[in-house]
């Protein structure tokens, strides 16, 4: 864990070093947000074939499936919820693809009980989604907290995944970049997740609550040492960041792919830890290339889900 005086400490060196001149723009300069400090919003999901909520260890987790074929798991990040995939959505289905798309524990749809979070436990209620709806393999794609959980499903269940594309992930603390606190993307990001949650939770105005135990999980978990990751093994693991990235810190991304076995690293130009709204069509390109590039999965039937509302 970073302490927050460390923060603002590189806060103020940065400051610091920055000239004068730097700090200020003339009235003549033409500012042109970067990719990489956008935010656009993402496209609206298409219609579910199935919804429902698995009743799992003290909680009601939110799944959706749209489409037939291999299926393929999409697990959003902290604070935020499945809405954040409507651009991948469609290329998956394109694909041949069945998504199936689960809004983690206390996230988005899905409740949670008074236990702190913890990503072993969220972990477990994707497994849990998949044996209510029968599907005994499957591709994952996570982006941030949910890469952390495909990656945590590649160590502790993988005959249950095949790939996982992991986008943006950290597994120890000290994968954290502290100027990360510093990124301008952030009250954009900041008021996307609030939003989001207030229309779609089922208790609207527990934002504030979800982001506190949200980030108290991210400051204690995870803490999976070079021994655990080199476990990992059976699935084709993608590791996967923005060039730009502004919270993790590159050389852990590199540091994951060389010590999971046979992973690949892949560095999207451009595009920050929110790539896949920033530019999709590269992230969705790149996922393509990893899914189809060794053998896929063969989706199982549905089963006893509770489904609706």
């Amino acid at each position: 864990m970073r302490p927050a005086w460390l923060i603002v400490l590189a806060a103020l060196a940065v400051f610091a070093a920055t000239p004068a001149a730097a700090q200020t723009a003339t009235t003549s300069q033409v500012h042109t947000t970067p990719t990489w400090e956008t935010l656009p919003p993402p496209a609206p999901l298409p219609p579910f074939d199935l919804e429902g909520r698995v009743a799992h260890d003290g909680a009601r987790i939110w799944f959706a499936a749209i489409g037939k074929g291999p299926p393929v798991i999409l697990l959003h990040g902290g604070d935020a919820s499945a809405e954040f995939w409507g651009d991948q959505v469609p290329a998956l289905l394109a694909s041949g693809r069945r998504v199936i798309l689960i809004d983690s524990r206390g996230h988005g749809r899905s409740t949670r009980d008074a236990r702190p979070l913890g990503y072993e436990l969220m972990e477990s209620d994707v497994i849990a989604v998949m044996d209510a709806i029968g599907v005994d393999k499957a591709d994952v794609v996570g982006w941030s907290d949910g890469a952390i959980l495909g990656l945590i499903m590649a160590m502790k269940d993988p005959q249950r995944v095949a790939h996982v594309f992991a986008f943006g992930a950290n597994m120890d603390l000290h994968g954290f970049n502290p100027l990360g606190a510093l990124a301008p993307i952030l009250p954009k990001v900041n008021a996307a997740l609030a939003a989001n949650y207030a229309r779609i939770s089922p208790t609207p105005g527990g934002y504030g609550a979800l982001s506190r135990d949200v980030l108290a999980m991210q400051l204690s978990q995870p803490n999976y040492t070079p021994a655990d990751l080199a476990e990992i093994k059976g699935p084709a693991i993608a590791v996967v960041d923005g060039a730009h990235e502004e919270f993790i810190l590159r050389e852990h991304t590199q540091y994951l792919a060389r010590t999971i076995p046979g992973a690949v690293l892949v560095i999207l130009p451009d595009v920050s830890h929110f790539a896949p709204l920033q530019a999709p069509d590269a992230f969705n390109a790149a996922m393509l290339d990893f899914l189809d590039g060794a053998p896929g999965v063969t989706p199982s039937p549905t089963s006893n889900a509770e489904t609706g509302r």
